[in-house]
């Protein structure tokens, strides 16, 4: 007689299960995007029902939403040491800059394609690993190095930050539009932002300072 082989499906722990749910939404937006997903597609590609995936999730904006804050995470998670272990401001610039990128190569634009959703980024609450908190975190650093206002200072953390980002997203082009290796591109981003800096701090400089030497 022969024997009907049976499908026996893995008993994960809650934690687990949600973390592997996260983490195909993941590969699913880094690959198609924001749009084309849906909680059915989501446990497809989990090899789940739908019904469990609502066991975790109410609904795909809170799925997402988790999913942004845990990249998020992630991310300045990564930034924030980069940041503790550097001896000077380029290489606070250069650690920073290598975290964005490094990220980017690895996982996608999923953080990009997240935060450009208005009904993910509205349900998201921001986190101490937030945008916010990090630029707040740098422009005390380099208000404090550079000498610089605090509202100067800000605006050159806030302005700058998207560089590494966009840098970022010009190694993903295709590359019959460029040429560039992901350290030369780095080496432009850090180079960039300095100068923007440096520059600014001059021109406050120059500004402030008495023609009489008061």
């Amino acid at each position: 007689m022969a024997s009907t082989a049976r499908k026996v499906r893995t008993r994960l722990d809650p934690a687990e299960r949600r973390r592997l749910i996260l983490d195909h939404a993941a590969e699913m937006v880094g690959r198609e995007g924001v749009a084309a997903i849906t909680m059915d597609s989501i446990a497809q590609a989990a090899g789940v029902s739908k019904s469990l995936v609502y066991n975790y999730f109410p609904n795909l904006n809170e799925l997402l939403s988790e999913l942004l804050e845990r990249e998020l995470r992630k991310l300045r998670r990564e930034q924030s040491e980069a940041a503790q272990d550097a001896k000077t401001f380029e290489g606070l610039v250069r650690g920073i800059t290598h975290a964005y990128i490094k990220y980017i190569d690895e996982r996608g634009l999923i953080i990009d394609r997240l935060q450009a959703e208005p009904s993910v980024s509205a349900v998201h609450d921001p986190t101490e690993y937030g945008r916010d908190a990090a630029v707040d975190y740098l422009t005390e650093i380099i208000g404090k190095h550079l000498d610089l206002p605090p509202d100067i200072a800000q605006a050159c953390v806030d302005i700058s930050f998207g560089l590494p980002a966009s840098a970022g997203i010009y190694l993903l082009r295709d590359k019959s539009r460029h040429t560039m290796s992901w350290k030369q591109v780095e080496d432009i981003t850090v180079t960039m932002i300095i100068g923007a800096i440096m520059a600014i701090k001059d021109d406050y400089i120059r500004k402030r300072q008495s023609l009489r030497g008061e």
